[in-house]
């Protein structure tokens, strides 16, 4: 743990008693970004209590001899009896066995009522008609409508922050077919969209693509938007499949890129987040000019305290001005959650400082959480 001072945590390596640090972290932003070889180690400490906790290993496995996974970009390579980073495969005698497939999947989905909390709604067609009359059912906010929010269990990040981190927990939960999901939607025509999320995606894939698919052929021209929300590090061949309905249907992939540095994706996240940005710039190749009203592309940061600071945002925003300075960004208020309970709710001061750095790249940049801001200062009325 990290030393203390007036109830808060110092940086192990520096000391700087004037930074924002979690004491489950350890070390400070700058630390982790000038010596990861000596601050990683510090933070890896949590990252192995956390996945201690629900039978996960700490690193994605590099056996010599054993099995690759290519369906996302850890590419575990499991040895006998090892586990996959995400947890939902395993080497027995030598076969590769998935918990899920592209026939059936760990999840649970429910009804969520437009315009919902979904990081895109600001800009997507549930909450603002946006491609009325194609890809909305309304020219405004799809009012008295649904999406299908679908959960899937396992992830293939470690994010410290998690906020749906129960879905590591699904030693019991007996999988299902896309029937259940096709059937739900053609039962209520005013599901009018699906959203994929987790923990994430990425570990299933190809159940989503084919249970996506499925529901497509089945409502005909019916209005039915595929969604993504995703860390974004999928195998590129999938994420190309998983736009491809997107663009079809009206939906948007929402990449939530965890920060730049890729030291700082693996301090707070367990693993490299650079294929985020790979597949995120392969996707606006494939389907360039992008489409920009309904979006294809979104992208959200969540602004850690301490540690997603106007560096990052201004080093994303630049990265995205690149493909098109048009795509819609989210910067997401955080507040204390899992391993990261002992970091304040974001503050208006560093909201405005990297609001300022997007805008400084991007003609479409959003706060979202805004609401939490009440608690950070009564000065968050700006951003409303």
């Amino acid at each position: 743990m990290s030393r203390y001072r007036r109830g808060r945590a110092v940086c192990r390596l520096c000391g700087d008693e004037n930074k924002v640090v979690s004491s489950t972290i350890g070390v400070c932003v700058d630390c982790i970004r000038s010596k990861p070889d000596h601050a990683l180690p510090i933070v890896f400490e949590a990252h192995k209590e956390a996945r201690a906790r629900f039978g996960l290993p700490d690193k994605p496995s590099r056996s010599e001899r054993g099995i690759p996974c290519a369906v996302c970009s850890n590419r575990c390579v499991l040895g006998e009896g090892e586990v996959g980073y995400c947890g939902l495969r395993v080497n027995v005698g030598g076969k590769l066995r998935s918990l899920t497939s592209p026939k059936i999947g760990l999840f649970y989905y429910y009804l969520d009522p437009h315009v919902t909390n979904c990081c895109s709604a600001w800009c997507c067609p549930a909450g603002t008609g946006a491609g009325y009359p194609h890809y909305a059912v309304t020219e405004g906010a799809e009012l008295g409508y649904y999406n299908l929010a679908i959960f899937f269990y396992g992830c293939n990040f470690d994010c410290l922050f998690c906020q749906n981190h129960p879905h590591k927990s699904f030693a019991n939960i007996k999988p299902e077919g896309a029937e259940t999901l096709v059937k739900a939607t053609l039962s209520n025509k005013r599901i009018t969209c699906w959203c994929f999320f987790g923990g994430s995606p990425e570990p299933q894939l190809p159940f989503a693509l084919e249970a996506s698919k499925r529901a497509l052929e089945a409502v005909g021209n019916r209005i039915l938007r595929i969604c993504f929300e995703w860390n974004g590090c999928g195998n590129p061949l999938l994420v190309k499949r998983a736009a491809e309905l997107a663009y079809k249907s009206g939906g948007n992939l929402k990449f939530d890129l965890k920060c730049w540095s890729e030291e700082l994706s693996i301090a707070l996240c367990g693993v490299s987040n650079r294929a985020a940005f790979d597949n995120l710039r392969m996707v606006a190749k494939e389907f360039k000019p992008l489409r920009v009203s309904p979006p294809l592309i979104t992208a959200t940061t969540l602004l850690v305290p301490g540690y997603v600071d106007e560096y990052e945002i201004e080093q994303i925003s630049s990265f995205l001005a690149e493909i098109d300075p048009q795509i819609p960004y989210s910067l997401l208020v955080f507040h204390p959650d899992y391993m990261l309970t002992d970091l304040p709710v974001t503050s208006v001061a560093q909201v405005e400082r990297c609001f300022q750095a997007a805008r400084r790249h991007l003609k479409r940049v959003n706060v979202g959480n805004v609401e939490l801001l009440r608690y950070s200062s009564s000065e968050f009325n700006r951003f409303i």
